[in-house]
């Protein structure tokens, strides 16, 4: 078969094969193009064969199975395809389908899209009724750089791994037993960038021992983790993961929240869950952090008890005024310096944008003081604007012998540069 439709006004389609006495399935093995304001409409299952090629700029309303063996695409940044159905609906085909925008709507079962191939999403897709499952078919779903979903909930998401190509900020559609359970990523540096991540509604200590880990962690999250992995070398950016009083323990949410959940991250070559630190957001249930490695990560509750590595305090109020109070970002570590032999800041604006670093804060006037620095400002010395911005400091101290242990801690400073 072979249809080409070039036309601008609206036409609404519907293409079958009679096979015997019934419907059978459409199948196209030549060229298929849906303009701009024209609508196709596919009753039973849609095959496009090795040599189909089907373009969609238009509508496609997909009713039953989807199967791919050609080429699916689109020309323009447009084109919506809706996958609308009262039975299971399969997406397969050895071949990966590329759409605009997208549409997941069957409310025939709680798990009604069952991804066998591999789907390119564009634009944005809407998770109106129907979980997608990709894990237990071995399909797998990716985003474009400028993708995005809406209406992302329990009853709609992607179960199973779900990849992001490109830089731009990103929050990943991921759930699993039911929950959407969503983890993002921000600040990437790399067009070419590729993360995966998956969320899992089981217990890590299965596989990844929760005894294997810092005094100062209290408690390992025993309900859920994510896999987030930067596919071709790791960068440095910033993951976010959620929690939700559904399925996170009651133990690691218990208040006060925003100096006691960390990110923990299992660290392979180690052999033990290490502290990535983090920034809390009780509004939108979130917990951030920077990281430079990527792998296995979950929540953990701190020791909060505040008997904390070399007793570490933190002023996060600057006012660069040169009264003598609060003059720059001020931190102590009591009674004990040795801390501040390799003490690691970085200080990031509202936008994810670094202002300052250093690997020996505090020594010889290294501090800051609100100025952006040297090479991570291309003016120069300059005063930072007013406003909310966020730290992460890192340090190794002993814990007997020659051993170390690496403390992580992030959190919000509050800048008043008038």
């Amino acid at each position: 078969m072979k249809y080409l439709y070039e036309n601008n006004i609206k036409l609404f389609l519907l293409l079958f094969l009679i096979s015997g006495a019934g419907i059978a399935q459409t199948t196209n093995s030549g060229k298929l193009y849906v303009s701009e304001g024209t609508q196709i409409s596919v009753v039973k299952d849609f095959q496009n064969e090795g040599s189909g090629e089907f373009y969609n700029d238009g509508e496609a309303f997909i009713y039953s199975n989807f199967s791919n063996d050609g080429i699916i695409n689109f020309y323009g940044n447009t084109g919506l395809t809706r996958f609308i159905g009262q039975n299971i609906q399969e997406l397969s085909g050895s071949k990966e389908s590329y759409l605009y925008d997208v549409e997941f709507y069957n409310s025939s079962d709680e798990v009604p899209f069952h991804l066998y191939s591999t789907l390119t999403i564009e634009g944005e897709s809407n998770f109106f009724q129907g979980i997608v499952d990709n894990d237990n078919y071995g399909g797998s779903i990716f985003y474009g750089e400028n993708a995005s979903h809406v209406n992302t909930s329990n009853e709609s998401h992607v179960d199973g791994k779900v990849g992001h190509f490109g830089k731009e900020d990103f929050i990943f559609p991921i759930g699993d037993g039911g929950y959407y359970r969503y983890a993002g990523t921000a600040d990437l540096i790399n067009d070419a960038s590729i993360v995966e991540a998956k969320y899992f509604l089981e217990n890590s200590d299965v596989l990844y021992s929760h005894e294997l880990r810092p005094d100062f962690v209290q408690l390992i999250n025993n309900k859920e983790y994510w896999t987030i992995e930067h596919i071709g070398g790791a960068e440095e950016a910033f993951i976010t993961l959620s929690w939700s009083e559904e399925t996170t323990p009651a133990a690691i949410l218990q208040e006060p929240r925003e100096e006691s959940i960390h990110i923990v991250r299992w660290d392979e070559s180690e052999n033990r869950w290490v502290d990535e630190g983090g920034i809390v957001d009780n509004t939108n249930q979130t917990v951030s952090t920077l990281v430079e490695k990527y792998g296995i990560f979950t929540m953990a509750r701190m020791d909060d008890s505040g008997i904390l590595p070399c007793e570490i305090s933190v002023y996060n109020a600057v006012s660069p005024n040169g009264d003598g109070v609060n003059d720059y970002f001020k931190i102590n570590t009591g009674s004990s310096n040795s801390c501040t032999e390799n003490l690691q800041v970085e200080v990031y604006n509202r936008w994810g944008v670094k202002v300052f670093e250093t690997n020996n804060y505090g020594e010889e006037g290294d501090l800051f003081d609100g100025f952006s620095r040297g090479r991570l400002n291309v003016n120069g010395d300059e005063q930072l604007p007013s406003g909310t911005y966020f730290y992460i400091l890192k340090f190794d101290y002993e814990v007997g012998g020659d051993q170390l242990e690496t403390f992580k801690k992030a959190g919000y400073l509050y800048l008043n540069g008038n």
